[in-house]
């Protein structure tokens, strides 16, 4: 065994650079993109925008509360009121098989008066 030699083992350090993005955090601990997972784009959500609703969707175990803590730290603003959804995963068939899509959360975020969240910038 030629090729090993016994002795002090040479130390290799590596350094890793991180980049720290500026993350929202909760007071909860749990990261706002972690609760608000999208923003809705469909036709019925950019009626509601017009009306001061705007609809995200959001993590099945989400709360009104966590939802509206997210909105805070996310876009600087309080809700008047958050509307839950849990909306039924289609049923879908791959040749033979069927099966059955997740089921998955939506919120309904109302905003005060006048007060105006950009969603749909470059849709």
């Amino acid at each position: 065994m030629a090729w090993f030699k016994k002795g002090k083992k040479e130390e290799v350090k590596t350094e890793i650079a991180t980049v720290e993005k500026a993350v929202p955090v909760l007071k909860s601990g749990k990261v706002a993109s972690d609760v608000i997972l999208k923003p809705m784009v469909t036709e019925k959500a950019a009626h509601l925008a017009a009306k001061g609703q705007y609809v995200f969707a959001v993590s099945p175990r989400a709360t009104k509360v966590q939802v509206k803590n997210a909105i805070r730290t996310m876009y600087g603003m309080t809700p008047v009121s958050v509307n839950m959804q849990v909306v039924e995963g289609k049923a879908v068939r791959f040749g033979r098989s069927i099966g059955k899509r997740k089921n998955w959360k939506k919120a309904i975020v109302t905003l005060p008066e006048g007060k105006k969240i950009e969603v749909y910038e470059g849709v």
